[in-house]
This record gives C-alpha cells, structure tokens and sequence, in this order.
C-alpha cells in the first residue's frame, strides 16, 4: 500500500456524513490500486492512518462497503474486495413484483432485444481462455440435467460466460438482469425445457466456438423464443 498517501491527505467536506465519505475514500483506495477479490483490504488502524480518521469511522465505512457488496469479511481471515464489487443479485427488485408470471414475460422480451447481440458479440469476441469457460460451462448445464438435478445455477453459469466472451465491461453488468430471468424461468416452469435447453446450449457453444456471429445471434433468438413459448403455455393453464 506505499505511495497511497497523497491520494488520501484529507476528506473533503461534504453534505454526507464522515462515514459516507470514508466509504468513498476506501472505494477510491480499490479503484486506484486495482484490487480484486484475491486482495485483503488494510487493518482498521491502517486505513485510519491513512484516511486520517478514527477507528470507529473506519468501522462504519467498511459496514456500508459491505452492505452494497463492495466488500466482505471473511471469518478469520479479515476483510476482501468482493467478487463482483458493487453488484448485488437483484438490483432493480423483481422479487417484488406480485405477478412472477407477467414479470417472466416481460423479461424474456427484453432478452429477446439483448441476448442476441450478446451471443453475436461473444462469437466474434471470445478468446481461447474465455472459450474454455464457456466449453466447461456448458458441460456442466448438461450434467445436471442429465442427472435430474436442479439446473439453474448453472443455466446462469453458462449465459455468464456468454457475456464474458464479449469482453466488453458493461454486458457483465447487466447479468443481474439475466440471472434473475433465468432463474425465475427454471422455476415457473418446473424445469420443463430440458432437451431444448440442452440442445439450444450446444448450438450457441459451437456457433461462438466456431466465431460464427450470424448464427450464434440466431441460435440465442431461438433458444429464447422457447422459453417464451413455454412461458405463454403456463399463462394460458393457469387461465384456463
């Protein structure tokens, strides 16, 4: 942490509160000093030496850097920069929403929009790394569902890796969205579309593997006009 010192001489006053502004400071420390996951943040009584603060400041700081999963503290071993800093699993409040059924809808109209592009965008993107995660992610889909386990989690796993084959900054952040979408498909519709996901999944893995962008897009397209589908089923049963 040498050479940090002239960024944090002071706290700026501000209408927030010293906490508040500490948070900020911390965050600037991560941003600055490129911190991921794999880093420990410093001591309390490092950091109020550093930020020239108190301890209890620190403290209070840290808690909101927590509770917007920025960082996360890890029993025994201290305080780390969170997996994914800033993200939190359902940012807008979908789980809010009293009819899932129409939210389900809603959402596989916006993936309609998104996805495709995404698939496009990863094919003519995705390097040897990110093509081995996606490869793995797959497989792993297929397992689960062979083996009449719940697949949702890595249902996600496996469009996560979509998204990271794009290597754009921004289409990771927007899998919260994604996630969400998935995962409340899966279980409206009792995991039902096992074959068509299982064969929808292999035709997007060698589209992108084969850097087909035409047909990645178009695969995604269909791979989600099936859920739609599906989804307008469930519709019509409980209205029935």
């Amino acid at each position: 942490m040498v050479g940090m010192e002239t960024h944090f001489e002071t706290i700026h006053t501000k209408d927030t509160s010293l906490p508040e502004q500490t948070a900020e400071q911390i965050s600037k420390l991560i941003v600055e000093q490129r911190l991921t996951s794999k880093d420990k943040l410093p001591s309390e009584f490092e950091l109020a030496e550093l930020l020239h603060v108190g301890r209890g400041t620190v403290r209070e700081g840290v808690k909101l850097l927590v509770a917007r999963n920025v960082l996360e503290i890890r029993r025994g071993k201290g305080t780390y920069i969170a997996q994914n800093p800033g993200e939190i699993p359902d940012p807008l409040g979908f789980a809010y929403y009293p009819d899932q059924l129409r939210l389900a809808m809603d959402l596989v109209e916006i993936r309609g929009q998104m996805e495709p592009w995404v698939a496009r965008t990863a094919a003519e993107r995705a390097d040897s790394e990110s093509l081995k995660v996606l490869r793995e992610a797959c497989s792993v889909v297929e397992q689960d569902i062979l083996a009449q386990r719940d697949h949702s989690q890595s249902d996600v796993r496996f469009h996560v890796a979509i998204a990271e084959c794009t290597h754009n900054l921004v289409v990771p952040k927007l899998i919260p969205i994604i996630t969400y979408a998935i995962e409340l498909f899966v279980s409206l519709t009792e995991g039902r579309l096992k074959t068509e996901t299982l064969v929808g999944h292999r035709e997007l893995l060698d589209a992108i593997c084969d850097k087909d962008g035409e047909r990645a897009a178009n695969a995604m397209k269909q791979h989600i006009e099936h859920n739609r589908a599906m989804l307008a089923g469930c519709m019509k049963e409980l209205r029935e």
